[in-house]
């Protein structure tokens, strides 16, 4: 059971908030197609050499793949992705990913978090993804102004019929996101400040080992933990992996915000163009955008 918190931070971040864009380096951009495309169902947005970006039927890209020929997992004790976890707009939606993950023989995990439900799985070079939908955020339970959540089975039948009696598709439907990013840190009270106090995300749990925090009111947009990454290097460069993942402020004045706060702070950024970008202390890295 993850422990309720009721933690605003000192300035929150605006409440519209969201993870954009999540960049993963790959060992072979063909074999990860195949896998993304096929299993997942995504689309192919826009490809270069070396690299592609996949969105769903609505045509927007949420993740993009960079090849680094040949690169290893990212060793188990390092920084960077635990998994990227994304948000489908229906249970019937879960399901046709379920039918194809379960068809293509993908070893599965799996969790009812009472807010949402879902399935973990690697893909071909080992990173995490989690596939999952929300319940109505009119039935979650509140209780001193957090959401409970719960770690239980998933009714994988229920969700099966659901995917079963929807129209075919081979395509994650238009509404499709990131939800949130879970990420691996070195150490959990320097990941909690910079996350809360500097940019500003509220706590919403914690559990041993782990903290989660959101924009507006949202279970959680990023996780961290340091269950295999404690006192860790990041992983390599020339591994596959987190290459960077997007928050996406909804104006320029939240994103004015959130630069001051870094600034104070003493925090080191790179702006380019209209986008700041940051390392967090264990080294992941972000953009820092506004949001199309």
């Amino acid at each position: 059971m993850i422990q309720q918190m009721t933690q605003q931070a000192p300035t929150s971040i605006n409440p519209d908030t969201q993870i954009g864009l999540v960049t993963l380096r790959v060992a072979n951009l063909d074999r990860s197609l195949k896998f993304y495309q096929s299993v997942l169902g995504f689309k192919l947005i826009d490809s270069t050499a070396g690299a592609a970006r996949l969105g769903a039927e609505d045509g927007l890209p949420i993740l993009e793949l960079h090849e680094v020929p040949g690169a290893p997992p990212a060793p188990q004790r390092s920084t960077g992705l635990f998994h990227a976890a994304i948000v489908l707009p229906s249970r019937a939606a879960l399901g046709q990913v379920l039918m194809r993950m379960i068809a293509a023989h993908s070893p599965l995990g799996q969790a009812d978090h009472a807010v949402s439900e879902g399935f973990h799985i690697v893909d071909p070079d080992g990173n995490g993804l989690e596939i999952y939908r929300d319940r109505p955020r009119d039935s979650w339970q509140w209780q001193d102004g957090m959401v409970g959540m719960t770690v239980d089975p998933v009714d994988v039948q229920a969700v099966l019929a659901e995917g079963q009696q929807a129209a075919p598709s081979d395509l994650l439907p238009a509404g499709t996101r990131i939800g949130h990013v879970h990420l691996k840190v070195a150490d959990l009270a320097s990941g909690e400040h910079f996350y809360h106090n500097v940019l500003g995300f509220d706590i919403t749990a914690k559990m041993p080992g782990a903290v989660f925090v959101s924009a507006g009111g949202y279970h959680h947009n990023i996780g961290l933990n340091t269950w295999q990454s404690r006192g860790a290097a990041p992983a390599p460069q020339t591994s596959a992996g987190l290459d960077s993942f997007t928050i996406a402020l909804p104006n320029p004045e939240a994103l004015a915000e959130v630069r001051a706060r870094l600034v104070a702070d003493g925090v080191q950024l790179h702006e380019q163009g209209n986008d700041i970008l940051v390392a967090d202390p264990s080294h992941n890295q972000i953009r820092l955008t506004i949001a199309p």
